[in-house]
């Protein structure tokens, strides 16, 4: 048999921006090693980095293909990793304010952050489970250290702990699918496991039905789905904030493009399977998401709620099982990528070493200190809750009527019920910023990476509840070679 040519094994183009991360990466593990480092250095050179990653994302061509077929680069992949690439540069432009109000070392956290964004963008352009699974866990040891990061923090230790126990449950649930999902089709390319699966008629075998079956758990852990959502709370209040701002957008994003993919190209003829499993998770996720964060007093956990409610949202159009569920579905986590961002960038505003900044009491009276963060606060508040004309609003709209549009119309019923119920905690922080007197604290001025992704986030926000189209037409778009 001949040797295929090692040409065709790895071609460069379809993984350049990876390629980049990972040289930039290893760059400044080097630079970090030396004991003097200005302290804008890891940053500046980080997001200059991330923005080159991001001009590379957009000329490839769609369709090439890498390592044997096993990634590719088309027109879904670079929506997300477009995603997880803004998370990353808005995340290191307000990293710096928040390392110097609790003396956090950095020389590990710009290094982790991006070896976590190369695992996501792995994941995503991954078209093979084995590939899928080595992106995986790269992302996910990556931020398993960024949790943990504030070694004298108690709380870090213990979020760390707890997500890296149920991160390795997840991992264990995958393979194990992985295992059913091989033995059984005896591929693991997403794009013959539909023909084998057709061609052996296995749509009701009970041992694909578990395999796909843990495969969905695996990733409804990583999205934070109920009822997979223990870790969620505890990680998000203990890890630092900056930490957990990046991890509520860019692996979530990540894990839902890996979702997607899998289900709507690996097993489109098993949607009456896997679409009830779905709405199960979307369903719960709504109500415990939403119901027991109205008890939250700390804003971190309160965020943490809200992040499985929105899991919740977002399931509801990979469940529908139609093009305009999954566009609607991409375009309301680039929505919740920029509304969640800047309401944690408002976090990071008012953190300090003694834990200010996390409590909702440390809230009241907000209005009268600093009326700018108010309102850039109640901005984001509105979007999240899905208050016209905000994009969230917009978002909730396209996912409530890809689902009717499917013929789940008790799963938009329940939607719209549950938002109703987030305005309760959402605007009580608002009643805090506005109707209470302001407690004594220090004057604080924006730094200029707060206030330039503040300026990201806000324009992103009120723009696409203005003109909400031009997202879903691009993820549309994106879904024509899927």
């Amino acid at each position: 048999m001949n040797a295929v040519p090692p040409l065709m094994l790895f071609s460069v183009s379809p993984v350049a921006p990876e390629l980049v991360l990972v040289g930039l990466g290893l760059l400044l593990v080097g630079i970090a090693s030396f004991p003097k480092v200005p302290k804008l250095i890891m940053p500046s050179v980080t997001a200059l980095g991330a923005l080159v990653a991001l001009m590379l994302l957009y000329t490839t061509s769609s369709g090439a293909t890498s390592l044997m077929n096993m990634l590719v680069m088309d027109g879904y992949s670079r929506f997300f990793k477009t995603i997880c690439l803004v998370a990353l540069l808005l995340t290191v432009l307000i990293s710096e304010r928040y390392r110097t109000a609790v003396d956090m070392r950095h020389g590990e956290y710009y290094c982790l952050m991006i070896f976590a964004v190369v695992g996501m963008m792995v994941m995503i352009s991954a078209v093979d489970l084995i590939m899928l699974y080595v992106g995986l866990e790269l992302m996910a040891l990556s931020v398993y250290c960024l949790v943990g990061l504030l070694k004298h923090d108690t709380r870090a230790n213990e979020a760390a702990l707890k997500y890296f126990l149920m991160g390795a449950f997840s991992s264990g649930f995958f393979l194990y699918g992985l295992t059913l999902i091989y033995g059984l089709t005896g591929t693991t390319q997403l794009s013959e496991l539909a023909q084998r699966i057709a061609l052996l008629d296995l749509s009701a075998n009970y041992a694909l039905l578990a395999g796909l079956g843990l495969v969905a758990v695996a990733f409804a852990f990583k999205v934070a789905a109920a009822p997979f959502h223990m870790w969620t709370p505890d990680v998000y209040e203990g890890a630092p904030t900056a930490v957990t701002a990046f991890m509520s957008v860019a692996p979530k994003a990540a894990s839902f493009a890996v979702l997607g993919r899998v289900l709507m190209e690996g097993f489109p003829m098993m949607h009456d399977q896997w679409g009830p499993l779905l709405a199960v998770f979307a369903l719960l996720s709504m109500a415990v998401g939403n119901i027991v964060a109205i008890a939250q007093t700390n804003i971190k956990r309160m965020l943490a709620y809200s992040s499985i409610a929105h899991a919740g949202y977002a399931l509801l159009g990979i469940l529908a099982g139609t093009a305009e569920g999954l566009s609607a579905t991409m375009n309301y986590l680039l929505i919740y990528a920029l509304m969640s961002l800047g309401a944690f960038a408002i976090i990071v505003h008012l953190s300090s070493r003694d834990g200010r900044g996390e409590r909702l009491e440390d809230y009241k009276g907000l209005a009268q200190d600093n009326p700018l963060a108010a309102l850039l606060m109640l901005l984001f508040m509105f979007s999240l809750t899905g208050i016209p004309p905000t994009a969230g609003f917009m978002g909730k709209l396209y996912l409530l009527i890809a689902i009717m549009n499917a013929g789940h119309l008790w799963l938009a019923l329940g939607a719209v019920l549950f938002s109703a119920i987030s305005a309760y905690y959402y605007l009580r922080l608002v009643r805090y910023m506005y109707m209470h007197e302001a407690k004594p604290a220090p004057r604080l001025v924006f730094s200029f990476g707060v206030a330039a992704a503040l300026c990201v986030s806000v324009f992103g926000v009120a723009a696409l509840g203005v003109v909400p189209s031009a997202v879903l037409a691009w993820a549309g778009q994106a879904m024509l070679g899927f």
